[in-house]
C-alpha cells in the first residue's frame, strides 16, 4: 500500500506523541475561580523498610473535575535511585493536562 506523504507524516506524528501521553490522565482545566485548597498536614508513619527501598510521596490535591485529596504513601522504588516525579499541571498541544505523579 502505497500513502501520501501528508497521510505518513501525519500518522508518524500521531505515533511519536503517544508515548508523550503515558501517565498523563487528561482533565480540564480548573477554572481560575476554583484555586487549589491548602495543603493538609499528614502524620508520616516508619518506612516499612530501609528507606534506601521505600520512598514517601506526600499527598496533594488533584484535579478531577474538582479538587480531591490523595493521601501520602509509602512506595518501593522500581529500581535503585529511581526519583519521584510529583503531579502536575503540563501542556499537551493547546490543552492543559493533568500528569499523575510518577517515577523517573
Amino acid at each position: 500500500m502505497v500513502m501520501k506523504k501528508s497521510n505518513l507524516t501525519k500518522w508518524l506524528l500521531i505515533a511519536a506523541s503517544l508515548p508523550l501521553l503515558a501517565g498523563c490522565v487528561v482533565y480540564e482545566e480548573p477554572p481560575a475561580v476554583a484555586a487549589q485548597p491548602p495543603s493538609q498536614a499528614e502524620v508520616v508513619p516508619a518506612a516499612p523498610g530501609p528507606v534506601t527501598v521505600w520512598f514517601w510521596i506526600p499527598g496533594q490535591w488533584v484535579w478531577r473535575g474538582g479538587w480531591v485529596w490523595v493521601g501520602g504513601r509509602w512506595e518501593a522504588r522500581p529500581h535503585p535511585g529511581a526519583v519521584w516525579v510529583a503531579g502536575g499541571w503540563g501542556r499537551h498541544g493547546h490543552h492543559r493536562v493533568w500528569i499523575e505523579g510518577h517515577w523517573r
